[in-house]
């Protein structure tokens, strides 16, 4: 079933792409296992599919550990500053920078290594309070805060957006999360390539595309539901 999944997103983001007149091949898919056994992880590699997203550093730590070099662990969710030093050597891209304070103990850590981390800045679009994220007037000042630490590559951002039944409900989000991509960008801030627009879950993923997301995190319409009480 899960590799049914899979190959069923992937029509769909190439169907997405179509609509924009983009290049399916501009767009990553995350496979979100947070919660998941890694037995769901091997379907899941049947079909190549090498990009995937956890919530929380014990589960990519453990899943990192069950021995196959080819995955690439995204770390999608709230990053504490203690859990930082766990995450080096194992993570191609922390998608949730929300504070110079986080990006700094990221520095340290990886410094250790001599490992440069690449992260996104996780922006709170909607204003919703019950997400993390900073807002996105303060977006351009801690990417210039960050710009000078060695360790620490600025590659784009990420966003959440509210959960809704009606995709088109977040089109504005997605679209104002593009504009801040593109105006960031054309600052031509050191350190920072705002190449990544990580946006687009399994209910709005190809509204994103359409706006622009070249990461899309995929859970539910991958693995199905979750369950939060193993």
């Amino acid at each position: 079933m899960i590799a049914e999944n899979i190959k069923e997103v992937r029509k769909k983001i190439i169907k997405a792409c179509e609509k924009a007149g983009r290049n399916p091949e501009e767009v990553t898919l995350i496979a979100v296992s947070k919660t998941k056994p890694y037995s769901a992880i091997e379907e899941a590699l049947t079909t190549g599919q090498l990009d995937y997203g956890e919530n929380k550093v014990q589960e990519i730590t453990a899943k990192y550990e069950m021995g196959n070099t080819d995955i690439n662990w995204h770390m999608i969710g709230h990053l504490q500053r203690n859990k930082v030093k766990y995450l080096v050597g194992k993570t191609k891209l922390i998608h949730s920078v929300d504070s110079l304070r986080l990006a700094n103990q990221i520095e340290k850590d990886f410094a250790k290594n001599n490992e440069v981390a690449n992260v996104l800045i996780e922006v709170n679009m909607a204003g919703e309070e019950s997400k993390f994220g900073i807002k996105p007037e303060e977006t351009e000042e801690l990417i210039r805060a960050i710009a000078p630490l060695e360790h620490v590559q600025v590659c784009g951002l990420m966003t959440i957006a509210p959960y809704t039944d009606n995709p088109e409900n977040n089109r504005e989000y997605f679209k104002k999360m593009k504009q801040l991509s593109v105006d960031i960008k054309a600052k031509n801030i050191d350190n920072t390539t705002m190449s990544v627009l990580s946006m687009g879950m399994t209910g709005d993923y190809e509204v994103a595309i359409e706006e622009g997301a070249t990461m899309v995190r995929v859970g539910t319409g991958i693995f199905g539901e979750r369950n939060y009480n193993i």
